[in-house]
């Protein structure tokens, strides 16, 4: 009896033949039919909420002038310090920032002033200066972060303030007007501050002759009639009965007030003549071109309206809008503080890390505050404001950054972005797109830009909290 067994030839080395190719290779096929694609897709858009949620104001010759009434400013800025390794020094021109020395410009005055100044370090927890004590020096905060502290009406420690790199205090010795410290200071961080006694002072108005001159003239300068935001007051009269004599006034303007120019951000797209001419379909090519570039521009004009030193919002803060955290993290206190600076806060723009951190602190807390509704879309908010992202705040290698608070709208006084429509070969209001010619390499050339800049119309229209630690966490 015999059995038929069909086996399968084996090759030499142990490994079964490719059988033949019995239907279409999909690679193959890919030839015949037409894919389904996207249009072309970039990373780097984000939800640009400041473009969005700034209200634009047109300007039609290419610049903005912001009237005010006429406001007294004494110089309540900040001091600059040099270092180096553990020794810090006051930069001599810099203690013009202190208001009895504004506009003071004795270079060999002010270089005596700053080497006088003493260095001293202050543990976290220990006084600066306490209340109730001669205020016998002036004294600037180079590095770290203190709690301004008085005394409540019923003797109760109240938190007055924050002071960090660059504030001062005790500068009325400049004029005499020392007496005593009507708060203490108390070191929140490790401190690093310069002191110029009273002593050490005397020696250098005695000695120049120019300094005298200026710090007399100041005492002998009676500041003008204010208001307590330092404008030019306006005299009026209320709760007078019979034939009272009305006080006259007028209100008084800046005499220079400042103009906003229209900044640009500008790109030359370049596509050869070839890829227009022959691969338009399905996606036109020069179209799909502009409007990646035209992300990219968008872009960049919000990093400038954070980010620019003439009108960047980050710039242009006043620097009694700006305050500091009181332990680091941004606390439910700080964003309360920081809405309280000003009427009508309208929007809040914080990194997203800094949101992240502000929830924790929320969480930690047991807060879990609604959100709202901006622009048809449900949105994270403080006190019902709007808490809006934005990844052009910076944040710094030390994991510090700032929050944002806004009012907006020349109606209130507030931020406006500036633009001018309605220019030539315009796509989208402010931004244009030129074609500038075909080289001799067929390269086809547009030129596209974007006109914009901002404006603080009134100083307390915007405010900052600064040194925003985000990178803290607690357990």
């Amino acid at each position: 009896m015999t059995t038929s067994v069909e086996t399968a030839a084996v090759s030499g080395n142990g490994e079964q033949p490719q059988q033949a190719q019995s239907s279409l290779a999909t690679a193959a096929a890919r030839n015949l039919a037409t894919t389904t694609k996207s249009v072309p897709q970039m990373q780097g858009i984000s939800s640009r909420w400041l473009l969005r949620a700034l209200p634009w104001t047109e300007v039609t010759a290419g610049t903005y002038r912001v009237n005010r009434r006429l406001t007294h400013t004494l110089g309540d800025g900040r001091v600059e310090f040099v270092s180096t390794g553990a020794e810090v020094r006051v930069i001599p021109a810099e203690l013009r920032e202190l208001p009895q020395l504004r506009g003071f410009d004795d270079s060999e005055a002010l270089e005596s002033l700053a080497d006088r100044f003493i260095q001293r370090e202050v543990a976290a927890g220990e006084p600066i200066v306490e209340a109730g004590r001669p205020a016998d020096e002036v004294v600037l905060i180079a590095h770290g972060k203190a709690d301004k502290l008085g005394t409540g009406k019923y003797g109760d420690r109240t938190v007055l303030g924050v002071v960090a790199d660059g504030d001062h205090a005790g500068e009325d010795l400049l004029t005499g007007q020392g007496g005593e410290w009507p708060f203490t200071l108390k070191a929140v961080t490790a401190c690093t501050v310069l002191v110029l006694p009273r002593r050490a002072l005397a020696e250098v108005i005695r000695r120049s002759g120019p300094l005298r001159a200026h710090l007399e003239d100041v005492r002998a300068s009676p500041h003008p009639p204010q208001n307590k935001h330092g404008e030019a007051a306006i005299d009026l009269a209320a709760g007078h009965s019979g034939e009272f004599g009305l006080p006259g006034t007028f209100v008084d303007y800046e005499l220079s007030p400042r103009e906003y120019e229209l900044s640009v951000a500008q790109t030359v797209l370049r596509v050869h003549s070839r890829v227009a001419d022959l691969y338009n379909e399905p996606m036109n090519q020069v179209e799909q071109q502009l409007r990646l570039t035209v992300e990219a521009l968008r872009e960049r004009q919000e990093h400038e309206l954070v980010n620019n030193r003439e009108f960047g919002l980050l710039h242009n803060a006043d620097l009694r809008q700006r305050i500091h955290t009181r332990t680091g993290p941004p606390t439910p206190d700080d964003l309360d503080e920081l809405i309280s600076r000003r009427r009508k806060t309208q929007l809040l723009l914080a990194h997203p890390s800094t949101i992240a951190a502000f929830g924790r602190e929320c969480n930690r807390r047991g807060l879990y505050p609604p959100g709202v509704e901006f622009q048809g879309q449900q949105v994270r908010a403080w006190r019902g404001i709007p808490l809006l992202p934005c990844n052009k705040i910076p944040v710094t290698e030390a994991r510090t950054s700032s929050i944002l608070a806004m009012r907006t709208g020349e109606s209130d006084q507030g931020v406006v972005g500036l633009r001018q429509t309605g220019i030539p070969d315009e796509i989208q209001p402010g931004l244009n797109v030129r074609f500038m010619g075909i080289d001799e390499k067929a390269v086809i050339s547009y030129l596209v830009s974007a006109y914009f800049s901002a404006a603080v119309l009134v100083p307390d229209a915007l405010g900052i909290l600064e040194d925003v630690e985000i990178g803290h966490h607690d357990g």
